[in-house]
């Protein structure tokens, strides 16, 4: 089983430790070859405009979107996370997405870099204890399609639920980051629930 971590920008390291920390072959990739070799890839937080300004540069843009469309098992946190969406409120002008999930996401929606925070969530497939999430200028899931699973969901300031995981088929995104964290139950559910459900992951 061999995954990818895009390494373009943002917290490429992390993803890997936890990723191998679950007895997979795990990788950073940057060129069509290793992108080409790769049965699944994750998408880091960072910084999606420059994230996708680098996949345009590096001419990896249409290969990465192609592969996440043909069915490849894609897992973005963070800025991940806005990269796999189909609609991004707030976006700077021409910011441009991957897509893949059928759903709006706000980017920076929690508050600037001061209004960065942890807190406990549940997570659906994932068993107690709960979920230590960290949020750093992180987005929200405004509003999804009929065939995107809710995995959870956390309270604004207002006391509306707005969801921060979700699941479309061979994707899911979280606008957490669970590789800053030491618990890679969130990586364990991507491996074992998401590619080795899929009979065209090898």
């Amino acid at each position: 089983m061999k995954i990818g971590v895009l390494s373009l920008q943002g917290d490429v390291r992390e993803h890997i430790k936890s990723l191998s920390d679950c007895g997979v072959d795990a990788q950073a990739v940057n060129t069509k070859k290793q992108i080409d070799a790769i049965s699944a890839l994750v998408i880091p937080g960072g910084e999606s405009t420059t994230i996708a300004k680098l996949a345009r540069s590096f001419d990896l843009f249409a290969l990465i979107s192609d592969r996440i469309k043909s069915g490849m098992p894609t897992y973005g946190s963070c800025a991940g996370m806005i990269l796999l969406s189909d609609v991004v409120n707030d976006a700077i002008e021409g910011q441009e997405t991957f897509g893949g999930i059928d759903m709006v996401v706000r980017r920076n929606a929690f508050g600037r870099q001061v209004d960065s925070f942890e807190t406990d969530i549940k997570f659906k497939g994932i068993t107690e204890p709960a979920i230590r999430a960290v949020f750093i200028r992180a987005p929200w899931v405004e509003s999804v399609g009929a065939n995107v699973e809710v995995l959870s969901e956390i309270s604004d300031a207002s006391g509306v639920k707005h969801p921060v995981a979700v699941r479309s088929g061979h994707l899911l995104a979280t606008s957490f980051h669970p590789e800053l964290t030491g618990d890679n139950r969130v990586h364990k559910y991507f491996v074992e629930v998401i590619c080795r459900e899929l009979a065209s992951f090898k």
